[in-house]
């Protein structure tokens, strides 16, 4: 069993983030979200659609219910902010898959890319189905694709956290 420190590993065939013992430097698979002053952008910019679309879901459901304006409105700002944090993050992410081959070879991180990318898509058809009239732009297209982008959100936020907390991809330690 391998270990880690003075404890076993709980997971002996897993990769985790390592370190150069010898030149006390963190491997390849930390340097993937390192911009040159440390910090990761990625999973930085990640919060920010996210809680765009949850929150453009939720107003979209307040609105269904009172038809009040301001609904639709504010899920209408959420989507065009989702949309804009989510295309920087998607450019931070697809800068550390390309610059990193570990994470490349995970299956995880296409499929993490591919389902964001859907997401995206998904988000601006809703963006431009939220820019018609206000009842006909929420119910019911615009509800139901925004409660697909929050499962689709769900499934790739998933995804992309696993890489990191499981297998060590991306981290910065």
């Amino acid at each position: 069993m391998r270990t880690v420190g003075t404890q076993p590993h709980p997971y002996p065939k897993r990769r985790f983030l390592t370190y150069n013992e010898d030149a006390g430097l963190p491997d390849d698979r930390s340097r993937a979200a390192e911009p040159p002053v440390k910090h990761p952008i990625h999973p930085m910019l990640v919060p920010f659609p996210i809680v765009c679309f949850v929150g453009a879901l939720v107003t979209d459901i307040a609105y269904a219910s009172t038809a009040e304006m301001m609904w639709a409105d504010f899920s209408a700002w959420l989507l065009v902010v989702g949309m804009i944090t989510g295309v920087l993050a998607g450019i931070a992410g697809l800068i550390d898959l390309l610059r990193n081959r570990l994470i490349r070879a995970q299956g995880r991180a296409w499929l993490h890319m591919i389902g964001n990318i859907i997401v995206l898509l998904l988000a601006l058809l809703n963006t431009l189905i939220h820019t018609r009239d206000a009842w006909t732009s929420v119910v019911p297209i615009g509800l139901v694709l925004s409660a697909v982008v929050v499962l689709l959100l769900c499934f790739t936020t998933w995804l992309g956290r696993s890489m990191v907390y499981r297998y060590g991809l991306g981290a910065v330690r």
